[in-house]
């Protein structure tokens, strides 16, 4: 401020920009009109994320991991990659953080399941549609860089504390991920097979369905892995507003300052994260 008055530009300082107060009165003004939709939206995500959980906690732990080492080796067909699976998820049960890990694991599933079926549609569109992906970046960009902390806010006034708002604050954290990755994938697709396609009487969806979207299907598992990483990222930021899962300890650790504790939980999600991006990686031949 003072340097402002020597430099004689301390009229930029006489009226401020009312950032916070038009913020607020958004805010109030959805939270006094658009309270249904909020609740419609709480009850989809519950279900969702109550679905998830059951199925990760109902059965035996020993089952859920034998699941998760079948589907690694029928995605990589690798024998190292799917014992690797194994033995971090026996570490993770060694460790007695088994519940904590499937209530994250659930919050990161239904995140890509959110962030996936919204994100590729909309990259597509923007693919077809440079205009619209011009007037989408900015808004991608507003949501990748401003601070996690402050999605917290919107997400317990509208829908208080638990799973939901932590689910939608990774959501609008993570999507942009897929949308740009699903848009650069169509996008770059050789004009030479579009014309090849319509030469043969392809229609728009056959070239989107038969064409496009096999080309683009690397840089789409590419988003899906980053939804994956970019949501577990998100698992601490979730657990300061009650959403269940390995911030849990880590914010209990913090507070007590147990570094034992922090270190702990802290290597089990490092764990996680290695199983979950050796279980999606693919390498390029």
């Amino acid at each position: 401020m003072d340097g402002l008055k020597y430099a004689g530009m301390d009229w930029l300082t006489t009226y401020k920009v009312p950032v916070g107060a038009w913020a607020k009165w958004i805010f109030d003004w959805m939270k006094g009109n658009l309270s249904p939709l909020f609740d419609a939206i709480s009850a989809v995500m519950e279900g969702l994320i109550g679905g998830i959980l059951w199925l990760l906690q109902a059965p035996p732990a020993l089952a859920v991991v034998a699941v998760f080492v079948i589907l690694t080796w029928l995605l990589q067909r690798d024998w190292k990659i799917a014992l690797g699976v194994l033995v971090g998820f026996l570490f993770v049960i060694n460790q007695g953080y088994w519940k904590e890990t499937t209530e994250s694991l659930t919050l990161i599933l239904a995140s890509c399941v959110v962030c996936m079926a919204a994100g590729v549609p909309i990259g597509i569109a923007c693919a077809h549609r440079p205009r619209l992906y011009t007037a989408v970046s900015p808004i991608l960009d507003l949501m990748q860089t401003l601070p996690t902390f402050v999605y917290l806010i919107p997400a317990i006034v509208f829908f208080g504390l638990g799973m939901v708002p932590g689910l939608l604050a990774t959501v609008i954290f993570v999507l942009p991920a897929p949308i740009r990755l699903t848009q650069l994938g169509v996008a770059s697709t050789p004009v030479a097979l579009l014309e090849a396609a319509t030469a043969f009487g392809a229609t728009p969806r056959q070239r989107l369905w038969k064409v496009e979207l096999p080309w683009a299907l690397p840089q789409i598992m590419t988003g899906l892995n980053q939804t994956i990483m970019l949501s577990l990222s998100m698992v601490v930021i979730s657990a300061m507003v009650g959403a269940n899962g390995l911030g849990i300890p880590v914010m209990r650790a913090l507070q007590s300052v147990n570094a034992a504790k922090g270190f702990e939980s802290g290597f089990v999600i490092v764990v996680v994260a290695i199983i979950l991006d050796r279980m999606l990686r693919r390498e390029v031949k």
